[in-house]
């Protein structure tokens, strides 16, 4: 398959890596922001957190994850018969609507209203470790 697949291949890997410890952090940082006073300089600080982590790192990172991933698949076109990939791909576009979640999220926050405690954000934060598995998973093995 060549020098650049391994590249592609590489840089997907990279890519979703980050995307991942933002996915991670976020919510984290929401269960902490949850306990704040709005206004408060706590507050102000989670904003800018959050704000940044989300336009800096998480969302360029979703973005080049699914541009290496198109890029795999156009230097490889015989994975589409497998139906792995079509489980891992619906994985990771419910992973993209989580993504998509977090936003919702972290703008309330930003007007002030947010009205989930951080014991919600904590068992929120278990959704990316249930999607992770299941996508390396069939990455790895490619069981179907």
């Amino acid at each position: 398959m060549g020098n650049g697949y391994l590249w592609f291949k590489a840089l997907h890997i990279i890519s979703f890596t980050a995307w991942m410890a933002a996915l991670f952090y976020l919510p984290r940082l929401f269960v902490y922001h949850a306990g704040v006073a709005r206004g408060s300089e706590s507050d102000v600080l989670f904003q800018l957190m959050e704000r940044r982590l989300q336009r800096i790192i998480m969302t360029p990172a979703m973005l080049l994850t699914f541009v290496f991933g198109f890029l795999l698949i156009h230097a490889n076109p015989a994975v589409l018969s497998g139906g792995w990939l079509h489980s891992k791909l619906l994985l990771v576009f419910i992973l993209a609507g989580y993504h998509g979640y977090l936003s919702v999220c972290r703008k309330k926050f930003a007007a002030g209203e947010n009205a989930n405690t951080g014991r919600f954000y904590r068992i929120l934060n278990e959704v990316p470790t249930v999607l992770l598995i299941g996508i390396v998973v069939l990455a790895v093995l490619k069981p179907f």
